[in-house]
Order: structure tokens, then C-alpha cells, then sequence
């Protein structure tokens, strides 16, 4: 099963811990986020990992071969260059991610528990382009589903600006936060392709929701209660101390 990690940010939050390190390797509970998510997704069966790397990027070759890969397959999609962004990033992994299965992207930086394989799962039987993993939580940016949890459109709502243009909220309309995890089938990235004109940067998320009236874009909301954190702040990361405790 093929899975690829976000590890290419700058993580200007938690500096100065980034100062010398990307953030992929900034360590909660004495392991670093970027095992932490390797290891996860090992254990949910997933064994070809495309790697993306930017800041420091060669600290995380290093610890990678330090690691013996982790005895998995692994791949370094390299953005030292030029960094990708997410829609861009995905594209140019796409000799990595390409083929006959969807493959799971994680965000370095997300610490949960959530079940990977039911989310697989769902991705499979419903047929989508993309499954997104979604929650009913406060921030500024939502996607917006119908009841059938497929994508209608995207709201950022600290500065009015919504996609598309003109979009506005209706009944049965669901407003849901994005979680840094999704579930990719390999028919995105001719549409991907054509999205970027020719742009080796771009964001996923507009893409989309461009998408989603002609392809079935899900979101996948986890019935039972998970523990979900975004490690990109020392508040958060402090809660993540706490969390590992637990885990």
C-alpha cells in the first residue's frame, strides 16, 4: 500500500526549535513527528512511503538512512528547489504515488489515532477521487459538504473569501474542518495535470473544489471519538507532550 508524507514545511511556529531542524523532526515525547507518522502508517499496512523535503532536507535523508528506512520502502520526492505546496507536491511524487491502488497522504505533523484503514476503506467502496478526512471543529477555512458528505465549496470565514466565487451556504449544508489526511485514487493526476497549467506551485484545495461538481470528492468524518492534533505550534506541540503520555 502506498502512502506519502508532507515533511516539507517551514515550520516558521515553532521556532527556534526549526532554526536547525524541518519540522518533520522536531521530537514529541522523544520521538520525532515524522517516525511517529511513519511507524502509524506502518502499522495500517502501509509499506511504499513517498517522502517530500524542503527545509533541511537533508537532515531528513540523514535520519531516514541513520533508521535503515524503518525496513520500508521509501522515497524522497525532493522540493530543496523550490517548495511545492501541496497540490504541486503531490504532482511531482506522481512517479512515486502513480499506478493501479489510491494512496493515503499524511501531514508530518498531525498527531491522531484515527483509524487509517476504515478510511481506506471507505475511499474503495465509494468510488471517489479524493476522500478527505473532516470534523465538525472551530478554525477559519471549512470545506462545505452536503448530507452526503460530498464536497459543495470552500469558505474561509475571517476573510469572507469562499470558492467559488459567490458560493453561499444552504440547508443541509455541513461546514467542516479539514484534518491533513487523504485518501488519493491515482485518477487525479491527469485533472491535477491540467489544473496546474503548467504551475510546478499550487495548493490542492482549490483544486477541489473546482473538482468536486464533476468528480467525487467525499469527506470522511470518523464516527467514534479520536485524538486529533496539529503539531504546528509550541501550544499544541506542548499538548502533544501530554497526548503521547496517554497513548
Amino acid at each position: 500500500m502506498k502512502a506519502m508524507i508532507f515533511a516539507a514545511g517551514l515550520g516558521t511556529r515553532l521556532r527556534p526549535l526549526t532554526n536547525d531542524r524541518p519540522k518533520a523532526l522536531v521530537e514529541i515525547g522523544g520521538k520525532t513527528m515524522l517516525e511517529r507518522v511513519i511507524m502509524k502508517l506502518a502499522a495500517a499496512g502501509f509499506d511504499d512511503i513517498t517522502i517530500n523535503i524542503h527545509h533541511f532536507g537533508e537532515k531528513i535523508i540523514e535520519f531516514l538512512e541513520r533508521n535503515s528506512n524503518f525496513g520500508l520502502n521509501l522515497h524522497i520526492s525532493d522540493e530543496r528547489d523550490l517548495l511545492l505546496d501541496t497540490g504541486g507536491g503531490i504532482l511531482k511524487a506522481r512517479p512515486f504515488l502513480d499506478g493501479d491502488e489510491p494512496f493515503l497522504v499524511h501531514n508530518a505533523d498531525i498527531l491522531t489515532d484515527i483509524d487509517l484503514n476504515a478510511m481506506y476503506n471507505n475511499h474503495v467502496e465509494s468510488g471517489a477521487m479524493a476522500t478527505l478526512l473532516v470534523k465538525d471543529r472551530t478554525t477559519s477555512r471549512y470545506f462545505v459538504f452536503d448530507d452526503d458528505y460530498r464536497l459543495q465549496g470552500w469558505l474561509n470565514k475571517s476573510t469572507g473569501e469562499t470558492r467559488p466565487g459567490g458560493f453561499v451556504l444552504s440547508e443541509g449544508m455541513h461546514e467542516l474542518a479539514f484534518g491533513g489526511i487523504h485518501v488519493i485514487s491515482p485518477s487525479i493526476f491527469e485533472p491535477l495535470e491540467k489544473h496546474s497549467r503548467g504551475e510546478a506551485k499550487f495548493s490542492i484545495t482549490p483544486f477541489y473544489v473546482d473538482e468536486c461538481p464533476t468528480h467525487l470528492i467525499k469527506g470522511y468524518v470518523q464516527t467514534n471519538d479520536y485524538t486529533w492534533l496539529d503539531v504546528g505550534k509550541p501550544e499544541t506541540l506542548r499538548q502533544a507532550e501530554e497526548v503521547v503520555r496517554r497513548m
